[in-house]
């Protein structure tokens, strides 16, 4: 009868994961369908789910109106330089916090995360002028700094996590053989705490490749990433459903691939040190 009960649970269980993955792909789903439609399918009431013309016209259109790898290079740089920037920056805080805490470093911690909860809206304006005094404006400089700084509070976050995790008594002996600070960081604790590190820098280069407030405020033409990109297809005469449809799915199409790649990792450093 338990056996019976626990099947019937896990059956229950598998139905209900399939049930929310479904739910949350469906958008992302309807995205890439809408972007082999014509203009007017994508707009047809009721909506055309399968039975319709297949064609490649908006992707053609999109290559021709945009250099997509433009685009496509800034959003690499961008979210690559803000998260190696992150990283360098929150590993020794991080450290700090875990093996040489003090009474105040939950609160530093609990300040760094209330940083996100700052409409970014409302610091707009003073970032906006700085970027103009600085000659930071529509560069990739300048917005690999400002997305550093508003993911930094969740790198350190879970890094001090992961940290937690590992020993101090093994950094402690590392210590005791006459092992430096620099050399502490870099061939003891580094190692340990890859699957955490790995995990940290793939959930923020999607945030940082997903970024679009910043990235639209701050850029015009040469430093634009690939949501200035899908931005472009929003015109005065309204929305083009199907190519914006097409943009949408060249842009998220790599980061979809890598998440696919990386997913094994992902979970694994985000499960990290949660079985003892």
């Amino acid at each position: 009868m338990a056996r019976t009960v626990t099947t019937q649970r896990k059956t229950l269980n598998t139905a209900l994961a399939w049930a929310v993955g479904l739910l949350i792909f469906f958008p992302i789903l309807w995205t890439i369908l809408t972007s082999f439609k014509t203009e007017a399918q994508a707009i047809a009431s009721p909506p055309i789910f399968l039975n319709f013309d297949w064609t490649l016209e908006n992707y053609a259109i999109v290559q021709e109106r945009s250099d997509y790898m433009r685009f496509l290079w800034n959003s690499v740089i961008i979210a690559g330089g803000s998260t190696v920037l992150g990283v360098i920056v929150a590993i020794p805080a991080a450290w700090a916090m875990a093996f040489v805490p003090s009474k105040r470093t939950k609160d530093i911690l609990l300040w760094m995360l209330s940083t996100k909860m700052l409409p970014a809206v409302g610091v707009l304006y003073p970032i906006y002028l700085l970027f103009i005094q600085l000659g930071l404006l529509d560069s990739r400089g300048g917005l690999v700094v400002v997305l550093m700084l508003i993911n930094l509070p969740i790198i350190v976050w879970m890094l001090y996590t992961y940290f937690r995790e590992i020993p101090g008594e093994i950094l402690e002996a590392a210590r005791m053989d006459g092992a430096t600070l620099k050399e502490e960081i870099l061939y003891i604790l580094t190692p340990m705490a890859i699957p955490g590190i790995a995990s940290t820098v793939l959930l923020n280069f999607i945030l940082a490749w997903n970024e679009a407030f910043w990235t639209l405020n701050l850029t015009a033409v040469d430093a634009a990433p690939l949501t200035a990109f899908i931005a472009s297809y929003s015109s005065p005469e309204g929305l083009f459903f199907a190519k914006l449809s097409a943009a949408s799915t060249m842009a998220i199409a790599p980061i979809l691939i890598l998440g696919w790649f990386s997913q094994k990792q992902l979970v694994r450093g985000l499960t990290f040190g949660a079985v003892k």
